[in-house]
């Protein structure tokens, strides 16, 4: 993708505040060993090129003043509330020097894998995209990850991803993130019955019924058996 620049000499709160007011983005680009240079962009085929996923994972051509520079796009700050961008990094790549950058993640085939189609597995997508180091030239614009083969009993970690030739992911110490998960639907049901047929007795049990034949109210004592009738006194004579 091309990107049109232009150097910029006012720095500050102040000029960058009249940039914007005339439809312009300030920005910096830097790096590969070169100087920093403050740049300004016209604001809306930006803000247009921001929305499309290949503008933040693949190496764009920067035209600044007529000169080509090969970019990679750093960091940008939005408006809190405002459709408007205020501010964008680029910094420079360079062809022999490998890159950190966290590229996009296309998931395929989960409709025909046996944990859809055979277990009716709900899949997670936990991760959108995954930090990977390459050369420039080895850049992909996404990793397509299959998942036409996932079983119910899988989970899959960022080291089980099939990377293109010339990436390697970025992995800290030994963590290994999980991008993606199978949930069971009627597995989860199956654990939890035995647990409601345990406490079934205990919260079904019925009041013993009191005299009469009727159970007593929650709640209230059955009434007590009535007195047994005194026999009649003896007549004197």
């Amino acid at each position: 993708m091309k990107v049109i620049a232009n150097k910029r000499s006012t720095q500050g709160t102040g000029a960058s505040r009249r940039l914007r007011h005339q439809g312009k983005v300030p920005g910096i680009i830097y790096g590969a060993g070169a100087e920093p240079v403050n740049i300004e962009l016209d604001h809306n085929p930006l803000f247009h090129a921001l929305r499309k996923e290949k503008f933040h994972a693949s190496i764009l051509d920067l035209e600044l003043d007529g000169a080509g520079e090969r970019v990679l796009l750093r960091d940008f700050q939005m408006h809190p509330y405002r459709p408007i961008v205020l501010h964008i990094d680029f910094q420079r790549v360079a062809e022999d020097k490998a890159i950190h950058i966290r590229v996009p993640l296309h998931f395929v085939g989960a409709e025909n894998s046996p944990a859809v189609k055979v277990s009716a597995a709900i899949i997670g997508h936990v991760v959108s995209d995954v930090e990977v180091a390459c050369l420039p030239r080895n850049l992909p614009e996404f990793i397509e990850v299959d998942l036409s083969g996932l079983t119910a009993q899988q989970t899959l970690h960022v080291s089980d991803l099939k990377l293109p030739e010339g990436l390697s992911a970025v992995l800290r110490g030994k963590e290994d993130p999980v991008v993606v998960t199978v949930t069971v639907p009627g597995a989860q049901q199956e654990e939890a019955a035995p647990a409601a047929d345990a406490a079934a007795p205990a919260a079904g049990a019925k009041a013993a019924p009191a005299a009469g034949g009727k159970a007593a109210p929650a709640g209230k004592a059955a009434p007590a058996a009535a007195p047994a009738a005194k026999a009649p006194a003896a007549k004197k004579k």
